[in-house]
């Protein structure tokens, strides 16, 4: 996966944008307008605090359906792409949660999204919907059958959720890649909002081999700076919002702070990079 050609950069900031409970979710407040009045002014603000990407996660609509979702709500998540798409002009991605992975496959080759997350897509794992088991093989058939080039995003060892088989980290990552075809694997950390430790995103870049490994929960302006050492890119969401709580909607002086303190990172990293180079070569 080429981050550069979808992102325009090689440490992408991916915003997430967690729509209002959808039709038939057990919240569901009888308005798809009132979600897509939502959903637009956080892709905007995402958008101007200076995000590489959005994704677009039905995140309300808990308690999940552990698989296939109701035809309701891939329809209405299909609707407010389409309405972010109109509003930004940056990479648009899809959760469809649980793990409803060929739903968003769909909805991403109907309205051209870029990219998908699975949050299981290789091995079992036990989850608050029951056991959730990984169907790449049904997943990619379906990609090559729709005909489009959508990138999968695919969590390892996904938060809240273990796995039945060992928990090892690096075999569980080069499943997911050499096994499951994955185009990127996500890390986080035991729930939303809680980072995962350096350790293991040095342990998962060590099995990715060159593949992109995103961090998928937890990072904040103060910790980014530690994270990014080890990692391609980052997936951000509650650190983002007002007050930092997560039903909270997104606040752009937020994103703009977090964005400058990624980027201030990773010029710091590529400065010592360089200075490294310069050594080798004196």
């Amino acid at each position: 996966m080429d981050l550069y050609q979808i992102f325009k950069t090689r440490s992408p900031i991916i915003g997430v944008v967690h729509l209002l409970p959808l039709p038939t979710s057990p919240r569901w407040g009888g308005s798809l307008k009132a979600v897509i009045d939502r959903a637009e002014q956080e892709a905007t603000a995402l958008a101007s605090g200076g995000v590489d990407g959005i994704i677009v996660e039905n995140f309300f609509d808990a308690p999940f359906t552990k698989n296939q979702v109701d035809p309701a709500v891939v329809s209405a998540m299909t609707v407010v792409v389409q309405r972010i798409q109109n509003l930004v002009t940056l990479p648009i991605g899809l959760n469809v949660l649980r793990n409803d992975a060929k739903s968003a496959m769909a909805i991403a080759s109907c309205v051209q999204a870029q990219f998908i997350r699975v949050n299981v897509l290789t091995g079992v794992m036990a989850t608050d919907q029951g056991l959730i088991e990984g169907e790449a093989y049904q997943l990619l058939r379906y990609r090559r059958e729709l005909g489009c080039n959508v990138k999968i995003l695919a969590d390892v060892l996904v938060k809240h959720a273990r796995p039945l088989s060992s928990p090892n980290l690096t075999v569980a990552v080069k499943d997911t890649i050499e096994r499951g075809l994955a185009d990127a694997v996500i890390l986080s950390g035991w729930a939303t909002g809680s980072p995962p430790n350096l350790e293991d995103l040095e342990l998962a870049c060590g099995a990715a081999n060159g593949t992109p490994v995103f961090i998928g929960s937890g990072a904040d302006w103060e910790n980014i700076a530690t994270l990014m050492q080890a990692a391609d890119g980052v997936i951000v969401s509650s650190s983002l919002k007002r007050q930092g709580r997560i039903e909270q909607p997104i606040d752009p002086i937020r994103v703009s702070q977090f964005v400058e303190a990624a980027h201030r990172s990773w010029n710091s990293k590529s400065d010592s990079k360089s200075a490294e180079q310069v050594k080798l070569h004196s």
